[in-house]
This record gives structure tokens, sequence and C-alpha cells, in this order.
């Protein structure tokens, strides 16, 4: 069941005080800052009744209130505006995204820098879950005489790349002889079904080619393997000991959970299009007295990796939810270009 009006406009008033100021709030300046048209005491009142109904506390006797985190999940839920970024920023964000080296883990990292620096807290990056990843293409791109990249382009957009090398010589011919034979067994199978069963398979397939192509199919593995698991870009972590809404403990415990990438890579790929945890909501201890706002990218229309702030809980909601969304859709561009 939701608030009435007058509470509804007090309760955003004061989030959005307190995420400004970062000091608590009283009746007589609440009245001055909303168009209520009530006295103060009735504002005092209603303030009274929101911290009895735990969206509100007061820091100490006399003091004004701030929000709970009840307080901010009902802000967040029911009264936060969605924000328009101006179109200078989105141009800095995606051009933030974008320039430098074109392969997805690159294009990751940048969007987790350029995100830790508009929040000036961290921010966080995964690569796309390949659980149904497919084989896009196999490419070679000659090295040496006797050596040669083999570049894996899967579906959901990663690039993985090995070197091999052979007693013969890899002339163009024969590289181009393996791109054939090696697309025509590899492209569209799922990235988790190559095993040596797979393998073996594949090099019975190949004819005359089978005595040159084991060293080529142990490099296209590995990559494979690589492409299986997820990694995860964090940026931002020295911004949250120098922030003014954590105290050093909190900040440590933050800074931990960043460093445990399993941790990550599981409650942000876990989560919806997008969506804030505050608190507990991550069920993560260490992020306790943090916020998480997150958002997935797609991959040829499909929920691929996700992109994430994680801040205190006194941060611009509203505001950082909108770049953490359009940093998300300029992922999936960049990425989804690649293919």
């Amino acid at each position: 069941m939701g608030l009435a009006l007058r509470k509804e406009k007090i309760l955003s008033a004061v989030v959005e005080s307190y995420i400004r100021s970062g000091e608590p709030i009283g009746s007589k300046a609440l009245q001055t800052e909303t168009d209520l048209g009530v006295s103060s005491a009735t504002i005092r009142n209603e303030l009274k009744a929101l911290d009895d109904e735990g969206y509100l506390r007061q820091p100490h006797t006399s003091a004004g209130r701030v929000p709970t985190k009840l307080g901010y999940r009902y802000y967040i839920d029911n009264l936060m505006k969605p924000v328009i970024l101006p179109e200078r920023l989105r141009e800095s964000i995606e051009h933030g995204i974008r320039s430098g080296t074109q392969a997805p883990e690159s294009i990751l990292s940048r969007t987790a820098g350029v995100l830790s620096q508009l929040s000036s807290s961290a921010a966080a990056a995964t690569t796309p879950s390949s659980d149904e990843a497919r084989v896009h293409r196999i490419r070679f791109v000659s090295t040496g005489r006797h050596t040669s990249m083999a570049v894996l382009v899967t579906s959901n957009g990663m690039v993985k790349s090995r070197l091999f090398r052979c007693e013969f010589v890899l002339t163009p011919q024969l590289l181009s002889m393996f791109d054939k034979a090696v697309n025509e067994q590899f492209t569209g199978v799922k990235l988790r079904d190559i095993d040596q069963g797979f393998l073996q398979s594949a090099a019975s397939g190949m004819g005359e080619l089978t005595l040159f192509i084991p060293d080529v199919l142990v490099a296209i593995y590995d990559a494979v393997q690589s492409a299986l698991d997820i990694n995860v870009t964090v940026a931002g972590q020295t911004n949250l000991l120098f922030s003014d809404a954590y105290d050093f403990n909190t900040a440590r415990n933050t800074i931990r959970f960043l460093n445990d990438t399993k941790a990550i890579s599981g409650l942000l790929n876990n989560s919806r299009t997008h969506m804030i945890y505050l608190g507990e909501e991550s069920k993560i201890p260490e992020l306790r007295d943090s916020a998480v706002v997150t958002a997935r990218y797609e991959i040829n229309g499909e929920n691929a990796g996700a992109v994430a702030v994680i801040a205190p809980l006194r941060i611009d909601y509203k505001t950082i939810m909108s770049e953490v969304i359009f940093a998300a859709g300029c992922v999936s561009r960049a990425i989804g270009d690649l293919l």
C-alpha cells in the first residue's frame, strides 16, 4: 500500500535534499522548499509519522530527518523521475566508451572508467555470459613463416586469439584452406560443446588437412576455453576511500567485495534489465551500506553482460541510473558493431 500524496511529497523532498547536502532537513526548511501549503507543524507531524513507519530517521534529538533504506526504496520505486541526459553528456559517454581498441574487454574497461568518473564512485562491467554463445567466425592472421594467430569471434561479441606454431611453412594458401575447413566445422557450434570429442570429429572431417590441423585445433580450443570465462573489470575503487558518505570500514568492505570477481559477476549477471540494489537487497554482506545501480547490455537482442556503479547509499539515483542505462546501450552498440 502506498503513502498518501502529502507524505510522498515530503519523503521525496527529504530524500532529494539529503542527496544534495548530506544534512538532515527539518519541517521549517521543508515548508520553504515545497509547495505543500501547510504549516510547519503539520509537516512536523508527517515527518514523525514517516519516521514511525520506517521511511525516515532522526540522527539525533532536535535534528531534522534523513532517509532510511526503506525510504530510499520507496523513493526509487514510486517517486523518482527519470532524467534525460544532455546531448553533450551522451556524446561524451559514447566517445569515452568507443575511443580506443575495439575489443570487447577494452570497451568494457573504458565503460567502467567512464561510469566511475561520472559517479565519483566505483564501477564494474562484466563480459557476456557464454552459456549459449556460439562460434560466429574464426580467422587466421599470419605472424611468421611458421606461426599464425587463430582469432575466435563468438556470437556474444567476445574476441579471443591464440598463437600456434607449425613445423611446416604457413603459406597464405594454406591459411586460406584452414579458414574454409575450420569455419565449415565450427561456425554455429555452441562453445560449451567444443570438447575433445568434437575436435577429433572435426579433424577427421577435414580430409587431407588432417595431418596439418592438430596445432590449429589446440589453439582454437584454448581460445574457446578463454571465451567461456566471465571476466570482470572494475574502476574507481579509490574513490570510495575519499567519499564523505562512507566511513573507512564501509569503504574497506566495499572494496573487498570489488576484489571478488566471482561475486561481482554473480550479482550483476543475475540482475534484471536494470535495477538498484540497496544494502542487504544484494545479499552481499560487504554491501550492507552500499547501493548498486546496474543495467544489462544486449548482444544480438539477447541479454549479455552488465555494467554497474557501486556507491554509498546517498547518491543521485535518478542521474546515475540514467547514465548506467545509457552506457549499457553504448556497450551493446559498440560490441554489436564487431560482429
